[in-house]
């Protein structure tokens, strides 16, 4: 008799996004993906970001006032800088310019100044955009503002190129109540940065925990640092996008194929481009002392 072997193909039912719920669901992405996929998704922030009182500011010894142009990635640095200058009663002068990681974190100043374009500049939400544009103004005192725990990356960069950088601390990002999670009622979990994954590790049995989605190569190299299982990550050219790569991990999945873990990739074109701009900063450096001599 002809014995017929059935197979079972794997399927993602229940997905949590560490992220806040869409104000408008339809709208987001997620929407369109949880419909071709037929699965639930929930939305839960995992962790909650909270700026650095005045006490905490003062204890960085940097005067604000010393430094012509800040450089912002978050709208919660941005409030953060702001109510501290409230607080402190310093008056942030007109003159002061303003480099930002994108366009929306740009336009983002307009609840605190007039906005100017030749005051502000914004990059393209890539590091090698923000830290060309910072290039182009070398010649300013910079404070970089920062969210604790924060890449070294950008601040290490900065001081080998020998730019006038003050980084600063001006928020920290602390976990959320996850009291009600049961992270076993899902098939994965998407998480946006080291912070999300330090969370859910430190409230919850690693072995324990599903698989993991993961966004950027820090967020990467955190989850596997702690022991989870990585089966999608973006951005990367076949999965630029967060639902794109849950889309190609649950495509694959109903197909009934394997997916491996994902793994940490070296950005040599990142370190080529670093290097570029401590040339291209060499260069103009000769050109100054020869015209001064």
């Amino acid at each position: 008799m002809l014995k017929i072997k059935h197979f079972t193909t794997l399927k993602v039912s229940k997905i949590l996004v560490s992220q806040p719920r869409p104000a408008v669901l339809e709208k987001s992405p997620f929407f369109e993906f949880s419909s071709k996929h037929e699965l639930e998704i929930d939305y839960k922030p995992l962790i909650r970001v909270v700026g650095v009182s005045l006490k905490e500011f003062r204890a960085q010894r940097t005067e604000i006032l010393e430094h012509s142009t800040m450089i912002f990635s978050s709208r919660t640095t941005i409030d953060s800088f702001f109510r501290i200058c409230e607080e402190a009663r310093i008056t942030v002068p007109e003159t002061m310019k303003y480099i930002c990681n994108t366009e929306a974190v740009a336009l983002y100043l307009q609840k605190y100044i007039v906005y100017r374009k030749r005051k502000i500049s914004f990059a393209d939400g890539t590091f090698n955009s923000l830290l060309e544009l910072i290039v182009k103004h070398k010649d300013e005192k910079f404070i970089l503002a920062l969210t604790e725990p924060f890449k070294p990356e950008l601040p290490d960069t900065l001081l080998k190129l020998k730019l006038k950088v003050s980084p600063v601390v001006f928020a920290r990002t602390v976990a959320a109540d996850m009291s009600d999670l049961k992270p076993e009622d899902y098939d994965i979990i998407a998480l946006y940065s080291p912070s999300d994954v330090k969370a859910l590790a430190e409230n919850y049995d690693v072995d324990k925990l599903p698989v993991v989605a993961t966004f950027g190569e820090a967020t990467l190299r955190a989850a596997i640092d702690a022991g989870l299982r990585v089966k999608a990550s973006a951005p990367s050219p076949e999965a630029p996008s967060m639902v794109k790569a849950l889309d190609i991990y649950c495509s694959k999945l109903e197909e009934g194929l394997d997916v491996e873990d994902a793994q940490i990739k070296e950005d040599l074109d990142k370190e080529e481009f670093i290097r570029a701009q401590q040339s291209k900063l060499q260069k103009k450096t000769r050109t100054r002392t020869r015209k001064t001599q």
